[in-house]
């Protein structure tokens, strides 16, 4: 029996998923939430085999909920269920955790062999979303390579550094330090300078020693 809880601040689609998923046999739906910290309270009290999460949510975003879970509760894995398919959403829930990461069109089959698929360790990707993952890989020395300053400029981040102090480091001004930050993220796929140096620690870009 698979132990599941989904996270979906809207109700209509989180009663909806619910109400087909409780039909499955073997699923065990153990519960619900509509925000970011209500899902952190409940899935570490539960310890579900598998979260369904959206990813905008209020309070913590579902970025921010693995992030606060996995450390905690590393066993729980989480499948990605959104409406949003471009790098800058799939590039930060990856790095964040998530096994799996699938659209809000999919049939109930192709959310089931998802579910199936994280239990069994292995990934559960759209296909659209595995096709960007592959020409991102493909592209590889393209336009996503980062310069040395902006390299730099990351390893800065990655130690908690003000936009201020970094470019007190590099003798910048600060203008140039916000459209350096800028292009990191487009670069990355990412929106914040969080997501950033998760990112850059799952390429091995950074190092937190």
């Amino acid at each position: 029996m698979i132990r599941l809880v989904v996270v979906d601040d809207h109700p209509v689609v989180r009663q909806g998923l619910t109400a087909m998923l409780r039909w499955e046999p073997e699923l065990e739906l153990v519960g619900e939430a509509a925000d970011g910290q209500e899902a952190v309270r409940l899935i570490l009290d539960q310890r579900p085999d598998v979260v369904l999460l959206d990813l905008r949510l209020p309070g913590l975003s579902g970025v921010e909920v693995m992030r606060h879970v996995r450390p905690m509760a590393p066993e729980v894995r989480f499948l990605i269920l959104t409406t949003y398919d471009t790098e800058s959403y799939i590039a930060p829930a990856l790095a964040a955790g998530a096994r799996g990461y699938l659209l809000k069109d999919a049939t109930l089959d192709e959310l089931m062999q998802g579910i199936r698929a994280v239990v069994q360790g292995r990934p559960a990707l759209e296909p659209g979303v595995a096709a960007r993952l592959l020409d991102r890989m493909a592209d590889g020395a393209g336009a996503g390579d980062l310069s040395e300053r902006e390299l730099e400029v990351l390893r800065l981040l990655a130690d908690g550094s003000s936009n201020k102090s970094i470019a007190q480091r590099l003798i910048l001004s600060e203008n140039t330090v916000k459209a350096h930050i800028s292009h990191i993220f487009s670069k990355l796929g990412v929106q914040s300078r969080t997501e950033a140096v998760t990112v850059a620690l799952q390429r091995g870009l950074v190092s937190l020693d």
